[in-house]
């Protein structure tokens, strides 16, 4: 069954990880970005294995609270951090998504998108500000601008937000026209098999989900990319597979998990 997401929705809300994340800061030329301090809404921490090799970390994790251009956003952050001495991974990819559309996790998108890449030699450094009301973003370090194909773009981690919210039954491939950079669309999520699998946080019946994003990230077609989700109504990210440049086959495992926080309007 192949079922097509619609990208005209009317906007409301978003969701999963990696790393602890201090205040915000403001990067020079970027919008500002307010001081308040930010308020957990979930998180969850992960194992790291390159191969075979428990060598980091990883966390998932959103606040609430932050502003983009003026506008209330929910800040997600994904961090994975670890390796051998010859072999180091300390990539961190964050989303700043809308507000008003974090509570309809089916319609939330984003307004900044920032990766920040450490892999062995490999370096990329790169933000983006998008303006959903004029369809058009602007990456900060060198000013380059272009056409959003969406009033509603998403990016690497609010794309997992996204997934979260589909039903997510076997057989089923959803096709997302609203990847920020037009010439990667449409992302495709096939959702291949349910799986039981042990990781540090326990035992967890799980859904798999095969994600394709035509880029060179963690999602990128090369990266073969697995997402196993947690097979009931939140969808906790509980494992990933992808391949990284350079260093090869890259696992998360769950850890913990702090479920989203009622009093900030979190939950599905």
């Amino acid at each position: 069954m192949r079922a097509t997401i619609p990208w005209r929705a009317a906007a409301v809300v978003a969701a999963a990880g990696a790393a602890i994340v201090g205040p915000t800061t403001t990067t020079p030329g970027a919008s500002a970005v307010a001081a308040t301090a930010p308020v957990p809404v979930e998180r969850a921490e992960y194992q790291v294995k390159l191969g075979i090799l428990s060598v980091g970390s990883g966390e998932m994790e959103a606040f609430a609270h932050d502003t983009v251009d003026g506008r209330e956003t929910y800040h997600a952050v994904l961090r994975i951090s670890g390796g051998t001495p010859l072999a180091r991974v300390d990539d961190v990819f964050e989303s700043w998504i809308d507000a008003k559309s974090w509570a309809d996790k089916r319609n939330v998108f984003s307004r900044r998108f920032r990766q920040q890449t450490r892999e062995v030699r490999y370096k990329r450094d790169r933000t983006y500000d998008f303006f959903p009301e004029r369809r058009q973003y602007r990456r900060e370090d060198n000013g380059e601008t272009g056409a959003l194909p969406t009033d509603q773009p998403l990016d690497d981690v609010s794309m997992v937000y996204f997934a979260r919210s589909l039903p997510l039954n076997v057989g089923e491939t959803y096709t997302i026209p609203r990847y920020f950079k037009a010439d990667a669309n449409p992302v495709v999520l096939k959702v291949v098999r349910r799986e039981q699998v042990t990781v540090p946080a326990g035992t967890f019946q799980t859904v798999v989900v095969q994600p394709r994003i035509k880029t060179s990230g963690l999602f990128g077609e090369g990266g073969q990319a697995e997402l196993f989700f947690s097979d009931d109504a939140l969808h906790t990210l509980v494992q990933m597979r992808s391949k990284v440049k350079v260093v090869g086959s890259l696992s998360l495992y769950l850890r913990s998990y702090t479920p989203p926080a009622a009093q900030v309007g979190g939950g599905r």
